[in-house]
Formats: C-alpha cells, sequence, structure tokens
C-alpha cells in the first residue's frame, strides 16, 4: 500500500494542496483503498495526539528566541566579530561569511533564517569588495545549511519526536559535522582565493566603537564565568584520567576550583588585554552576550541543569534580556510582531509534526518497515553498500523536498531498517539530518537557493553552477560522517547522552 503512498502526495502538491493536507490525505485515501476505513479515525486522532506534547514545546520557543535575537540587531554583531577574526585573510569576507553562519546557527537553528539574515548584509558587502554576485550567493546558501545541524536545530527536535530519540543526543552529535562542514567550506574558499585572486576585506570595519555600562558589565561577567566553567571542565577531565590511572581521586570543592577559575580567568583576561586592539576587543565584547545563548543551551543540558524544553524557554527569556535591556535593540511595541511571527511558523511546524504522528501510524499499520528490510536485503547484507545507497536516495529526496517533510515521511520507515541491521539510532539520524539539510541548497528544488536568489537578484541557475564545489565539500563531508560514526557519535558517549 505504501508504494503509493509517494505519488499520491506528489499529486496532491502539484495541484496545490498545502504539504500538512497532503500528508493527511495521501494516507487516508490509501487507507479507504485498502479496506481500512475503521482505521481512518485512529489516522485523524493521531494529529492532535502528536502535537500534545511537552518535549515538543522545545520547537516554538527555539523559534521565538531566533526571531527575538535576529530581530534584535545581533546578526551585525555576529558578522562584525567574524570579520574581526578572520577578515585579513584572503577571501576574508568568504570565510566571515562561513564563521557567521556557525555563529548564527547556535542562535537560529535554520538555514532559511540564515541565508535571509545574514545574505541581505554579506552579498551586499561582498559584492562591494570585489566579489561576483553569484559567488557571494552561493557561499550564503552553501553555508546557510549549517545552521540546522549544529544545536539547537528544528529538524533534530523533529526528529527525536518522530521516532522518539534524545533531543540532547542529536543535539550533541550534530556539533562535529557541523564543524565539519564549516572547515571543509574555508578549505575550498582557501583554495579558490589563490586561483581566482580573491580579495581580502578589513579586519575592522568599524572603528573607535563604544559599549553600553550595562552590556561592558555582563560582557565582563560572562567572559570570566564562561572561562572558569572551561577550566573547572578540564580539572574534572584531568581528575577522571588520573583516578582511571592511579585509582586516586583528589576530592577538591567545585565551587572552590570554579572560584580559582574566576580569579585565573580574571588574571589571563587583563594579560589578552595588553596583547589586542581597542578596537578588537570592543567587538568582541559586543559578541560575548548574543553568542552565550548556544552556551547557555548546551551547558544546562550537559550539567543536567534542565532538559532540552526546559532549555528553549530559557533561550527565551535570556533573548528578552539581552535585547530588552542590555542591547536595548527592541521595544516592547515590537513584541506582538515578533510574536506573531513566531506563532506562524511555529504552527506550520507543528501541524506537519501532527501530521508526522499520524503518518507513522499507516506505516505501522503497513508493516512498511518490515517490507523494506527484506527489500534492502535482497539487494546485500552489508551495512557500509546499504549505508551509501541510503547517502545517494537521501541526497536525490533532498532535491525536491524540504528537510522536515522528508524525515516525516522517511523517517518511520527508513530508521527501523537500519536500527536493525546494527546502525546506532543517533548516527542514522544525525547521517539522515545532514544529508537532508544540505538538499536545501541543491538544485533544482533547493530552498535556500531561492532565498539567495531573492535576496541577492541573482538567477536560480547560476547560483546553483557557483555553489557545486561547495556542494561537493558537503558532501565529502557526508560520506566522513557516514563511515566513521565516532565523529558524529564520540561527544554523545563522553557526556552519557548515548
Amino acid at each position: 500500500m505504501l508504494v503509493f503512498f509517494l505519488p499520491v502526495f506528489l499529486l496532491l502538491l502539484l495541484v496545490g494542496l498545502p504539504v500538512f493536507f497532503a500528508l493527511l490525505l495521501a494516507p487516508g485515501f490509501l487507507l479507504a483503498l485498502n479496506g481500512q476505513e475503521r482505521d481512518l479515525a485512529l489516522l485523524y486522532r493521531n494529529v492532535y495526539n502528536g502535537m500534545d506534547s511537552f518535549p515538543l514545546m522545545a520547537l516554538p520557543f527555539f523559534v521565538l528566541a531566533g526571531e527575538l535575537m535576529n530581530r534584535g540587531g545581533i546578526t551585525i554583531r555576529l558578522v562584525e566579530f567574524s570579520q574581526a577574526l578572520m577578515g585579513h585573510l584572503r577571501g576574508g569576507l568568504a570565510h566571515v561569511n562561513i564563521l557567521s553562519s556557525i555563529l548564527f546557527a547556535g542562535l537560529s537553528g535554520s538555514a532559511v533564517a540564515d541565508t535571509s539574515a545574514l545574505g541581505s548584509t554579506l552579498i551586499p558587502a561582498m559584492e562591494k569588495n570585489g566579489y561576483t554576485r553569484r559567488f557571494a550567493a552561493a557561499i550564503t546558501a552553501a553555508s546557510s545549511v549549517i545552521g540546522p545541524i549544529i544545536p539547537p536545530s528544528g529538524i533534530m527536535i523533529i526528529y527525536a519526536y518522530v521516532m522518539g530519540e534524545s533531543v540532547a543526543a542529536l543535539f550533541l552529535a550534530g556539533i562535529v559535522p557541523g564543524i565539519l562542514v564549516g572547515l571543509g567550506l574555508m578549505v575550498v574558499v582557501r583554495l579558490m582565493a589563490d586561483v581566482y585572486d580573491l580579495p581580502k576585506a578589513q579586519r575592522i570595519v568599524t572603528p573607535n566603537q563604544t559599549i553600553s555600562p550595562v552590556e561592558h558589565w555582563v560582557s565582563f561577567i560572562l567572559l570570566r564565568l564562561n572561562i572558569a566553567a572551561l577550566l573547572l571542565a578540564l580539572f574534572n577531565l584531568v581528575n577522571s584520567l588520573q583516578a582511571g590511572a592511579t585509582g586516586t581521586k583528589l576530592v577538591v570543592n567545585g565551587w572552590v576550583v570554579f572560584g580559582i577559575g574566576v580569579l585565573l580567568a580574571h588574571g589571563i583576561l587583563l594579560l589578552m588585554r595588553r596583547t589586542v586592539g581597542n578596537d578588537f576587543r570592543m567587538i568582541c565584547k559586543k559578541a560575548v552576550a548574543p553568542l552565550q545563548t548556544p552556551i547557555i543551551i548546551l551547558g544546562g543540558i550537559l550539567l543536567g541543569v534542565f532538559t532540552p524544553t526546559e532549555a528553549s524557554a530559557i533561550a527565551v527569556a535570556y533573548a528578552l534580556f539581552i535585547s530588552l535591556i542590555v542591547l536595548r535593540s527592541l521595544r516592547l511595541a515590537d513584541l506582538p510582531r515578533i510574536l506573531a511571527r513566531a506563532a506562524f511558523a511555529s504552527a506550520s511546524v507543528l501541524l506537519l509534526v501532527g501530521a508526522a504522528v499520524a503518518f507513522k501510524t499507516v506505516v505501522s499499520l503497513s508493516r512498511a518497515p518490515e517490507q523494506m528490510t527484506i527489500f534492502m536485503l535482497s539487494l546485500t547484507d552489508n551495512p557500509l553498500i546499504l549505508l551509501f545507497l541510503i547517502n545517494v536516495l537521501l541526497f536525490i529526496v533532498g532535491m525536491f523536498l524540504d528537510a522536515g517533510p522528508a524525515i516525516i515521511i522517511l523517517g518511520p520507515i527508513l530508521g527501523p531498517v537500519f536500527i536493525d541491521l546494527g546502525v546506532d539510532p543517533i548516527h542514522f539520524a544525525i547521517i539522515m539530518s545532514v544529508n537532508l539539510t544540505v538538499g536545501l541548497a541543491t538544485p533544482p528544488m533547493g530552498l535556500v537557493l531561492f532565498v539567495a536568489s531573492s535576496v541577492s537578484g541573482e538567477k536560480i541557475e547560476t547560483i546553483s553552477r557557483a555553489i557545486l564545489p561547495f556542494l561537493a565539500v558537503e558532501v565529502v563531508v557526508i560520506f566522513l560522517i557516514t563511515f566513521i560514526p565516532a565523529l558524529s557519535m564520540t561527544i554523545p558517549r563522553l557526556t552519557g547522552f548515548a
């Protein structure tokens, strides 16, 4: 029965039906055709049951936090910080684009938001500094796929909920793949820099910047607390390794170590102050408060202070505090519009998730995973070859379907197949998520290509040709994380989440 789902689903989309209704009508039609009319009530009842979930509340909260940060002028601060770090390199603004996407990923978790926010700022700047418009649009689209990989990630929340996996584990597993994509893109830019004589950029665009007293003290405190927390983590790691080697563990109060870490952090920052210019230091200070968001999210989850859902609520509270009080980049009058945008975005995602749970019901009724397992094992019983084939399949699917609907449709079918073959469920989740995320920038239907075209004014066909070298390195990263599970699984295992 499920063989006919995709043709019916695509036909409904072609006639203009929204994805949500297509996801419900297609399996409903097939159930009726198969004489399972009694299961229709179960199908549609599960739409509400699918949305009625506490863990799923993380989605609208993260969407709202991203909207608050984006509308609060955070994008400019991240771009300035990235340029201060990498603008002096050959092809500097391209590197700035990539690094800004990595940093922005920790705030929005959305490729579309990344392309729109960063593209509107960086594409005109790159064109002004001697880059072609198509190159600027291509690197913006290619780097934007990092957004849904590095936590917080909307598609990983969807996958975790639909497939019953740990959100925290998926968040942690996405860190290394996201960084690898960013580093790979930087390597390509560096290779192209000499061939095409890509221009450098100014390290500091706006000199003699100032910072408000409130933001100064917030940055002052956050920097020392973060460095102290890092020193405490290193101390605990060394202590654990020593205990494993010698059998003796140094017993010291954690708060005492943290207090010493704060003093050491203060001394380190005073020494660094003498080695960097005032403009560079000021730009770094202005980036501290925004960059604290992913630290709060991941740090709180790792320390067990709060769950991913609670972390999303904390992220919203922090975004409000930073935007309204510290930076004063938002007014109370701006909040209704921001809340409305977040509500509409969240509603569309939650409806899709509800439809996903309903669709999962049909999948289980049709015994599709068992049938898919038998079919794939008839081709080969080698897990490595099967992983290669599934990468090809997901890459092709990503060309035509958005990541969210693709996970909703294929996750319940493919996930159980590879778990039965011995693939770790977290590892497979990352393979699937990264594949489909890269598909957002893949011609002919990659969503971020359309956004990049809209922002830059360049034709989609032109951007599609220019993006091919960057897509090549992203494909290499996909195969690396596929066949070297440690790249994605090490952090979740070290932290006890996998």
